[in-house]
C-alpha cells in the first residue's frame, strides 16, 4: 500500500476526533466544573484555584501549588493540567491546616474563600505564614461599602458607634444566604480591610470593590513568632 499525504491527513483527522471523542467522556464523568476551561486546544488556596493555577503557570510560575478539599475538583483539576501539559501540584490540604505546608510563596492568592469559613479570621491568620510576597484576597462584601475614620479606642458607654453602618462589622448568617449553607460570615467593607491590618498586612491596592493586595508588614512580634501563635498561648 503506498502511503499518501490524503491517507496522513485522514488518518490524523481520525486519531483527532477519537481523541476528542474520549476526553468529551472523561469530561463528563467528572460532573459539573467550576470553571468553564477550553482543553481542546503560586499557591491558590480552594474556590478558583483551578483556573488560577492555570493561568500562573502559563505566565511562567515556577512552582504552584492548589489546595482544596474537595476530591472531585482536586480530580478535575489534574486531569485539566494534563491535558494542557501544564506541571502543577495539587494537594488535598484545608486553610486551616495551610502552614502545615513548608516554604512560602511569592504570591498567595485567598479568593472566593473567606465568607465561606467557619472560622475565618483564624485561616487568615494561617494563611499568612505562607505569604512571602504578596496576598490577593478576595471575599464577599455587604453592607457599608466605605471604611470610617475611627479613633484607637472609645469609651465603654459609647454605644452610638455601633449605630454608624460602617463601623467594622460581620454578618453572621445562621441559616443560608443564596441558597449556600456554607456562606457563614460576610464582613462590611470597613470590618475587612480593618481585619487584614489586623492580621499584620498592609493594603497596598484595592483594584475593585471586593478585591484587595496586601503585603506582609507585621505579622510577627519582636520575639519572630506570628500573631496567632502569640493568641494560641494567651501571650497577644
Amino acid at each position: 500500500m503506498v502511503t499518501t499525504q490524503a491517507s496522513i491527513i485522514q488518518e490524523n483527522v481520525t486519531e483527532s476526533f477519537e481523541y476528542q471523542q474520549e476526553l468529551t467522556r472523561r469530561i463528563s464523568e467528572m460532573g459539573e466544573w467550576f470553571h468553564n476551561i477550553n482543553l481542546h486546544g503560586v499557591l491558590t488556596a480552594p474556590n478558583h484555584f483551578l483556573f488560577h493555577s492555570m493561568e500562573l503557570k502559563k505566565r511562567g510560575a515556577s512552582r504552584v501549588l492548589g489546595l482544596d478539599v474537595d476530591d472531585r475538583y482536586l480530580e478535575q483539576a489534574r486531569f485539566a493540567s494534563r491535558v494542557l501539559g501544564l506541571e502543577i501540584e495539587f494537594a488535598k490540604c484545608s486553610v486551616y491546616d495551610v502552614d502545615s505546608i513548608s516554604g512560602q510563596f511569592d504570591y498567595v492568592l485567598f479568593m472566593g474563600v473567606f465568607y465561606h469559613l467557619r472560622y475565618p479570621l483564624y485561616a487568615l491568620d494561617k494563611l499568612i505564614k505562607k505569604v512571602k510576597g504578596s496576598l490577593l484576597f478576595q471575599t464577599m462584601v455587604r453592607g457599608a461599602r466605605t471604611s470610617p475614620e475611627l479613633h484607637d479606642d472609645y469609651h465603654f458607654w459609647n454605644m452610638e458607634i455601633f449605630n454608624n453602618s460602617e463601623f467594622p462589622c460581620m454578618y453572621f448568617i445562621e441559616k443560608k444566604y443564596a441558597g449556600d449553607p456554607t456562606n457563614w460570615w460576610i464582613p462590611n467593607h470597613g470590618a475587612m480591610e480593618a481585619m487584614l491590618r489586623s492580621s499584620g498586612l498592609k493594603i497596598m491596592a484595592h483594584p475593585e470593590q471586593e478585591t484587595w493586595i496586601c503585603e506582609p508588614s507585621q505579622v510577627t512580634k519582636e520575639d519572630g513568632k506570628y500573631i496567632l501563635d502569640h493568641e494560641l498561648a494567651g501571650t497577644l
